[in-house]
């Protein structure tokens, strides 16, 4: 009779160090994923899944029918909701350190380019928050895998599944347009080339433009709003922009200044090697960087690209400690890696207690890094936008219900942005509210729910003189006040009586997308 073998596990090999980093993640949301509260755009996320479409002024449709999937399936709880991001986040660490795997890299090089997605700042703040933003890391990697793997085996079919993938990236963000622009350039320059005449790659073009096709007509059906809304936030003040070496400053502050090493060490790497691969990817980073550097966008739109030259980097970093001499790095360089993102970890991501955490972070001198010339309350502006929300809705609900029935029928629950509407949407029907109306966003394509301007109660309203020629009266309802919560939140609640002019008629005219 034939003895049973049973498989041996290698505990110390390089898929078993990365699940353990992932299990780090996994404790993480654990702990964190229901302190302090839901995020603004969380709120906004959730209200956009209510009403299901092919596209939204400020976002493709991927994350609101997320939010739809969730409203119909397990809820909408903190941690429910911040599952997904959580996923995504550990997807990232799989996928990079494969992609490490697949250009020659062992487990060193594995572990060090999942530590690397685990620890940097950027990652940590992003993946936290139900947002486009915390999926795209895992997407952008997944297309950088998916042309190693083309280019490796020879098997041109893959163009399909990197296009179907670039579809639903572009669902996702837009934002992943300049990193195939710089992979796009590449192609052209590298012996991938010879896919440009063969018609797997020109189907897998076709198929990402079918899948994203419905949003790109949704976007010419209302005269492309997110353009419109990037040229109003363009002119505007509100984002934080920075010349050139201030901007990488940003971006080594982004990724937690020691990872900085595996991303110089990276883009050498991928276009020091043969073959046309490596230098591909290579494109698609400096393409990502470079435009965004040129455009002065948000420093975190570079992050996606971030985990394909932390696959570079520790293949790079192995290779040059394999000789005895040098190993010591290793355990050294992870060790350091892991320290100080340990230590910067609860400036971030919402570990700490309120308290505890601006105690900690004024010990330490650190903040969060500035994305938009918002003023700051006591919490940095991530933190300060998942505070106070419910605390706001209570206070509307007492006044509505203050009301008469008659009164309350006609009564409109006015919303100068998406996050005050979003919080009126989610918190509202525990408190017998209405919906709320607002001209932000998409909120404006929803119009006023067939409200007339009878009554309309005005959060948030920090310049009520306006009001004031339009309404038969104008009365302050309350002045709301959190010191965590963003300055701007903590603005009058006025009651409009009479608005002068039908509501139905005035809708065109306050269209606001910024």
């Amino acid at each position: 009779m034939k003895s049973l073998t049973v498989p041996k596990i290698d505990f110390t090999g390089g898929p078993a160090l990365v699940t353990y980093v992932a299990l780090v993640r996994v404790a993480l949301y654990l702990i964190a994923a229901p302190n302090y509260g839901y995020f603004r755009d969380e709120l906004y996320y959730l209200a956009c899944g209510e009403h299901p479409a092919w596209g939204y002024v400020d976002q493709p449709p991927l994350i609101a029918w997320m939010a739809w999937l969730l409203q119909h399936s397990v809820g909408t709880s903190l941690y429910a909701l911040r599952f997904l991001p959580m996923l995504g986040d550990v997807g990232a660490m799989f996928i990079t350190a494969k992609l490490a795997r697949e250009i020659g890299g062992g487990r060193w090089a594995m572990f060090l380019s999942a530590a690397a997605v685990l620890v940097a700042p950027i990652f940590l703040g992003l993946s936290q928050l139900f947002t486009m933003n915390a999926f795209d890391p895992f997407l952008w990697t997944l297309i950088a895998w998916l042309i190693v793997k083309l280019a490796q085996t020879g098997n041109q079919r893959l163009w399909l599944v990197v296009g179907a993938v670039i579809g639903v990236t572009l669902l996702n963000k837009y934002g992943v347009a300049f990193f195939l622009c710089g992979l796009l350039g590449g192609v052209l320059i590298t012996p991938l080339r010879r896919s440009l005449i063969r018609p797997w790659f020109w189907m897998g073009a076709a198929l990402a433009c079918l899948i994203a096709l419905p949003n790109f007509l949704w976007q010419r059906s209302w005269h492309y709003p997110f353009v419109q809304l990037i040229v109003n936030v363009r002119r505007g003040p509100r984002d934080v922009m920075l010349p050139p070496l201030p901007y990488l400053w940003q971006q080594a502050q982004m990724i937690g200044f020691v990872a900085a090493v595996l991303v110089i060490l990276g883009v050498w790497f991928l276009f020091s090697q043969r073959g046309g691969a490596p230098r591909v990817l290579g494109c698609g980073f400096i393409a990502v960087l470079g435009l965004m550097m040129l455009l002065r966008g948000k420093f975190y739109y570079v992050a996606p690209a971030y985990p394909v030259v932390f696959s570079a980097g520790a293949v790079c970093f192995e290779r040059f400690t394999e000789r005895s001499p040098w190993n010591w790095l290793r355990p050294v360089y992870a060790l350091v890696l892991l320290a100080v993102g340990a230590i910067v970890a609860p400036t971030i991501f919402p570990i700490l207690p309120v308290r505890t955490f601006i105690a900690y972070t004024k010990a330490l001198g650190i903040t969060q890094q500035k994305f938009e010339n918002q003023q700051l309350s006591e919490l940095p502006q991530i933190f300060a936008d998942m505070c106070g929300w419910e605390e706001r809705v209570e206070i509307v609900a007492a006044y509505f219900h203050s009301l008469s029935r008659e009164e309350q029928k006609v009564t409109a629950i006015g919303a100068p942005d998406y996050g005050q509407a979003g919080a009126i949407d989610f918190f509202g029907p525990r408190y017998g509210l209405p919906k709320s109306i607002s001209a932000n966003n998409n909120y404006w394509i929803w119009g006023p729910r067939d409200y007339r301007g009878e009554s309309l109660i005005l959060l948030n309203e920090g310049s009520p003189e306006k009001y004031k020629t339009m309404c038969i009266s104008l009365t302050l309802v309350a002045q709301p006040f959190d010191p965590y919560s963003r300055p701007d939140s903590n603005r009058p609640i006025f009651h409009c009586r009479g608005l002068k002019r039908d509501l139905r008629e005035l809708w065109p005219e306050l269209k606001g997308w910024n």
